[in-house]
């Protein structure tokens, strides 16, 4: 059968099959992509991985400073560090900026060119200054820090940072580890910090801490699932535990047979926990025997919705649980509808009768098989399989009259956008649920922060999207980047590309001209503003 050979490579985890997909080959690097701050979780584009200056058993000799790299290994900045107060964590936040929170308490900002983002710095208050920060640990939007005074300091915003102090938790020494249930699954609606103390958990929000799941530690490490809702430790005693985040109960056990603490535990969508040692990575389920992966070199493990990535210093990977619709096509001897319909594609490719029996069989199940086909096909990184998917699922249309069309155009239109911003040049490895979480826009605006404006013009274009965000971003980096072009020549780059994009703005262009120093391209430019009442700029008056 046609999907042998993809069955293949899939591990089994009970009665659940999982894959691990190679992304990209990493080029060479002068540092050590493991000792990496992880790229945003869930649904983020996967955007630079950015290495930390802090001493590492992995990476004896770190560099004096940040440098940045595509998700594909692509060397992208680097930036100059003077800084005395060491780097206490870093981390990336949803709308792509990199958070470095320094041990004095101050937070510096930076876009994804490491150029200073605004605000800039901002200090985690007096407290964390004089006292230092000890431990930070960081969710999409925000973060959470622990001083040497034990005392917790909340940003729920990291955009617009509003710091926020928590109730003493009432410590007397450092907790074995620390974790956050984000804003959007407490009762509270504000962060609930999880700190390990002594045998259970000491929960700290704004209005207060209680004492949840005494005598079932000590917990050596813990993390947080995508939804909220559980939460996954591993004891000192070397079990690794599934327990609800209220600790009504352990739903899950299993022994690892050694009490050293995995150097890192993270949730594989909600159906699997990884615990990673040294040179093992773990994979648990609820039930069956785990599956185990080998590495000769360290690695990290980033959470997403719909699996984990794994960096090491070679590779990137991803770990997901196989998707339905693939495994009823490509299970070893699967009888399922989309099966057939594959395996009748093949039969008609080597011109073979037994394509008409397929079709015969599938007939009265035609939509859900083209249905299948078509859900795969936008599950699958490897684009010759997304193409004989496609293939599958249009074959079956030719005898199904009542299958919508959209949803095959739609599918195809999806596909290339991701096929376009996967590629190796650019290094944005979404899969399908992460894109649909993200949304198109959303993605267009990484990609134009990201200065790939033609990217994102072409998919603005070919999604049917406003091209006013993109066009008005690529003038404005366009002016801050021709500080020697003569203003004449600049004004008639800026509009031959300005002239694509009917609605723009000139006036709001012009305005950035003149901030950036340039009066006499921002007169020229507000010239040719459509709308009078948007030439009222009294800098045009002034300069002329």
């Amino acid at each position: 059968m046609a999907g042998v050979s993809v069955a293949a490579e899939w591990q089994l985890l009970y009665n659940r099959f999982y894959r691990k997909l190679d992304l990209y080959s990493l080029p060479p690097q002068s540092t050590s992509p493991a000792t990496a701050s992880p790229p945003p979780p869930s649904a983020a584009p996967s955007p630079p991985s950015a290495t930390s200056p802090r001493s590492s058993s992995s990476a004896p000799s770190q560099p004096a400073a940040p440098l940045l790299f595509s998700a594909s290994g692509q060397p992208l900045a680097s930036l100059p560090w003077s800084h005395h107060p060491r780097i206490v964590s870093m981390s990336w936040s949803s709308s792509l900026l990199l958070l470095l929170v320094l041990r004095d308490g101050t937070v510096h900002r930076f876009d994804s060119h490491l150029r200073p983002a605004r605000p800039p710095v901002f200090s985690l208050g007096p407290e964390p200054f004089s006292a230092g920060v000890a431990d930070c640990v960081f969710w999409p939007t925000g973060l959470v820090a622990l001083t040497e005074s034990f005392q917790l300091f909340v940003v729920s915003d990291l955009d617009n940072p509003v710091v926020v102090k928590l109730s003493d938790p009432g410590l007397e020494d450092f907790p074995l580890c620390m974790a956050v249930i984000e804003p959007q699954y407490t009762m509270s609606g504000n962060a609930e910090v999880l700190l390990a103390v002594g045998d259970g958990v000491v929960a700290v929000e704004e209005d207060g801490r209680q004492q949840l799941g005494m005598g079932v530690g000590p917990f050596q490490k813990m993390a947080v699932s995508m939804n909220g809702k559980f939460l996954a430790v591993f004891t000192h005693d070397g079990r690794m535990l599934v327990i609800p985040t209220d600790f009504s109960k352990i739903i899950f056990e299993y022994n690892c047979e050694s009490a050293l603490p995995p150097e890192q535990i993270a949730w594989c969508g909600l159906d699997s926990v990884l615990l990673y040692w040294d040179e093992m990575l773990l994979m648990v389920g609820p039930l069956g025997e785990p599956v185990r992966y080998l590495y000769d070199e360290p690695i990290v493990l980033i959470p997403e919705c719909d699996g984990v990535r794994i960096l090491s210093n070679s590779t990137m990977e991803f770990l997901q649980r196989v998707p339905d619709s693939t495994v009823s096509i490509f299970q070893i001897g699967s009888t399922e509808p989309g099966s057939i319909l594959y395996d009748a594609l093949d039969h008609f490719d080597r011109h073979s009768a037994k394509a008409d029996e397929n079709l015969r069989m599938v007939r009265s199940k035609l939509p859900e098989a083209i249905e299948a086909c078509i859900d795969a096909a936008g599950h699958e990184f490897d684009v010759s399989r997304q193409r004989t998917l496609l293939r599958a699922a249009s074959y079956g249309r030719a005898f199904c009259n009542q299958f919508p069309r959209d949803r095959f155009q739609e599918m195809c239109k999806t596909l290339r956008v991701l096929n376009a911003v996967r590629n190796h040049e650019i290094g944005i490895p979404l899969s399908i649920q992460q894109y649909k979480l993200l949304t198109a826009p959303v993605l267009i605006g990484r990609l134009i922060n990201a200065n790939l404006h033609l990217v994102a013009l072409r998919i603005s274009e070919y999604l049917n999207l406003n091209p006013e965000v993109v066009i008005m971003h690529w003038a404005s980096a366009k002016i801050s980047a021709s500080s020697t072009t003569h203003d004449n020549d600049l004004l008639e780059i800026l509009l031959d590309k300005l002239k694509l994009c009917k609605s723009i703005s000139y006036a709001a262009i012009a305005a950035h001209a003149d901030n950036s120093g340039r009066r006499k391209l921002a007169a020229m430019l507000i010239e040719h503003e459509p709308r009078s009442s948007k030439q009222a700029y009294s800098f045009v008056a002034k300069h002329r």
